[in-house]
């Protein structure tokens, strides 16, 4: 491994909190460093191995301890952040950008991996200590373990799976906003998978202690990772079986919308809602369910695969 990083012709992708270097606008692309490139100096001892692409070794390095002139930290903790930051030994078009607004802009593979990289670090700084004996743990095999010194155990990335579904009763979808998001804009509800629970379990819990809708038949659809911070989302259709709405502390509001009102909220015509941020799978859900790909309404059938 340090042979490869010693390689100049490995190439590196810097993150600065998260956010990848990205260069380009509508269509743009992940920016590949030289592993002697001056930025990063930046950069920790640890970086991660993302594997060989195109003939090329890539790796991952954090260069968080870098201070830009003019940061808002207040902006930066909210839910999502547009400030794009330049480093100065960069041209003028590199970037360090939020990825939650680059994933329909960035190619599929440099998407997968700014995620698996963002993924990684993540992990990292959440786990820099040994949960068998508290002692500070180290990063090993190229940044996908740790290993605790004093006790030797060693631990492995952690992924938490999260249920996300396209709730429909009729002609209808059920959709709901959280505190904090940006105003008007609603999204499939989500939750967190628990301990002992099957995917379907999950989706019917997760419905009725936010919403206090029923679900009755479930049906898996398509899973997407989300490094924010380290989630698996697991796409799914419900099928309700009750329609009063009754809010818990989690929601700020849920709403039941037609047929024609989904579509005139994701072509941004809705009066009142807004659609979520392209490249989510929740965006994905609404627009197969659309589309009649998905769903058990309009058929009467397990129109969604592994339905139960």
């Amino acid at each position: 491994m340090a042979a490869m990083r010693a390689d100049s012709s490995s190439r590196v992708l810097p993150l600065w909190r998260g956010r990848p270097l990205i260069a380009g606008a509508d269509a743009a692309q992940a920016v590949w460093l030289a592993p002697d490139h001056p930025v990063l100096a930046d950069a920790g001892p640890d970086w991660i191995f993302l594997g060989q692409h195109e003939g090329v070794t890539r790796f991952a390095a954090d260069t968080s301890s870098w201070v830009p002139a003019g940061m808002d930290e207040a902006a930066m903790s909210g839910f999502f952040d547009a400030t794009e930051y330049h480093h100065p030994a960069l041209p003028e078009d590199h970037r360090y950008a939020e990825l939650r607004g680059l994933m329909m802009r960035l190619g599929g593979i440099e998407a997968s991996m700014a995620s698996t990289a963002r993924g990684l670090m993540n992990w990292h700084a959440s786990h820099r200590f040994c949960s068998a004996c508290g002692q500070p743990s180290v990063a090993a095999l190229a940044g996908w373990q740790r290993v605790c010194p004093a006790c030797r155990a060693v631990h492995f990335p952690r992924t938490d799976p999260v249920v996300i579904m396209i709730v429909e009763r009729g002609d209808h979808v059920l959709l709901g906003r959280s505190p904090g998001w940006p105003e008007g804009m609603y999204s499939t509800l989500a939750g967190f998978v628990e301990p002992g629970e099957s995917l379907e379990a999950a989706v019917r819990r997760e419905v009725f202690e936010e919403t206090s809708v029923r679900a009755g038949r479930v049906g898996y659809v398509a899973s997407q990772p989300w490094a924010f911070p380290n989630s698996l989302m697991l796409g799914c259709v419900a099928e309700a079986l009750s329609e009063e709405i009754i809010l818990d502390h989690e929601l700020e509001d849920a709403v039941w919308l037609s047929r024609a009102e989904l579509a005139q909220m994701l072509a941004g015509e809705h009066p009142r809602i807004r659609r979520p941020r392209r490249g989510a799978i929740a965006q994905e859900l609404m627009v197969r369910w659309l589309e009649g790909s998905i769903g058990f309404a309009r058929s009467g059938t397990d129109a969604a695969a592994h339905a139960v």
